[in-house]
C-alpha cells in the first residue's frame, strides 16, 4: 500500500456498514480519502475519530445526492479544484427496497436503478476522466456489488435488487475491457459479499425490524471490516495483476 499514500481515493456511502470501515482503512493506510454520503453527520464523525487516533491519512466528508447526477458532477468538480483529482473510486454506495417484480413500485425500481447502477457508472466515468486528463495510468475502480449479482435468491423481495446487481458484474467487466482498449493499466474490480452485518437489512425490511434482525441471527455474518480489508488486498496486489472479482460469504451461509 506504500504507493498510495498521499494519494485519494473517493468512497460513495461512507455513512456508515462497508462504506465507512473502507474509508478507515484507507485513512489508516495513509491516504487523503473523500468519503460522501447524502448525509455527512458520521463521516464527520468518523473523520474525528481517525484525527485522534493519529492515522496518517485524513478523510474529508461530502455532501452528495448520488441520486442526483448535478450532485455528483459537482463533487468531482470540487475535488479536482481542491485536490487535484480522483486516484481510487470505490463505489460502494447501494440500496434495496422490498419491491417485487409482480407488483413493486416503479419508484422503488427507479431508486435502486439511479443508485446502484447510473451512479456508479457517472461515478466511474467521471473517475476515469479524472485519472485521464493527469496522465494517471495505475488508477483503481472498485465496485462494492454483491453475491447477488452471481445468484438468484427465491426472495421476491430482492429480485429487482438482483437485477440491478448483475448489472454492475456486467459493467465491471465490461470497464475492464474498455480500460485495455485505452492502453491504460487503470484496473477494475467488484467485491462480491454476501450477508454483511450492517444497516442494509433494516433499510430492506423497515417495516419488519424482526425480520430484519433476523436476518444477522442466524449466522456469524461477514462485518464491514472483512470487506474493508477485502479492498486493501485488491489494492496492495502487483501492478501487473488484475483482480476482477472476489466473492465472499459468511462461512455458514448456504446460498
Amino acid at each position: 500500500m506504500e504507493r498510495w499514500r498521499g494519494r485519494l481515493a473517493l468512497v460513495t456511502g461512507a455513512s456508515g456498514g462497508i462504506g465507512a470501515a473502507v474509508a478507515r482503512a484507507l485513512v489508516q493506510q495513509g491516504l487523503k480519502v473523500v468519503g460522501c454520503a447524502r448525509t455527512v453527520g458520521n463521516i464527520e464523525e468518523l473523520a474525528a475519530e481517525c484525527k485522534s487516533a493519529g492515522y496518517p491519512g485524513t478523510l474529508i466528508p461530502y455532501r452528495c445526492d448520488l441520486s442526483n447526477e448535478e450532485d455528483i458532477l459537482s463533487m468531482f468538480s470540487a475535488v479536482r479544484s481542491q485536490h487535484g483529482g480522483v486516484d481510487i473510486c470505490i463505489n460502494n454506495a447501494g440500496l434495496a427496497r422490498p419491491d417485487t417484480l409482480l407488483s413493486g413500485s416503479t419508484s422503488g425500481w427507479k431508486n435502486m436503478f439511479n443508485v446502484n447502477v447510473l451512479a456508479l457508472s457517472i461515478c466511474t466515468r467521471e473517475a476515469y476522466q479524472s485519472m485521464k486528463e493527469r496522465n494517471v495510468d495505475d488508477g483503481h475502480i472498485i465496485n462494492i456489488n454483491s453475491m447477488s449479482g452471481h445468484r438468484v435468491l427465491p426472495n421476491s423481495m430482492t429480485h429487482f435488487y438482483s437485477a440491478t446487481k448483475y448489472t454492475v458484474t456486467a459493467l465491471t467487466e465490461g470497464l475492464r475491457q474498455e480500460l485495455r482498449e485505452a492502453q491504460t493499466h487503470i484496473r477494475a474490480t467488484c467485491i462480491s459479499p454476501g450477508v454483511v452485518e450492517t444497516q442494509f437489512a433494516f433499510k430492506l425490511h423497515d417495516k419488519d425490524p424482526e425480520k430484519a434482525a433476523a436476518t444477522y441471527g442466524i449466522m456469524k455474518c461477514l462485518k464491514p471490516e472483512d470487506v474493508a480489508e477485502a479492498v486493501i488486498y485488491v489494492l496492495s496486489s502487483p501492478p501487473h495483476v488484475q483482480i476482477g472479482d472476489i466473492q465472499m460469504r459468511p462461512t455458514e451461509q448456504v446460498a
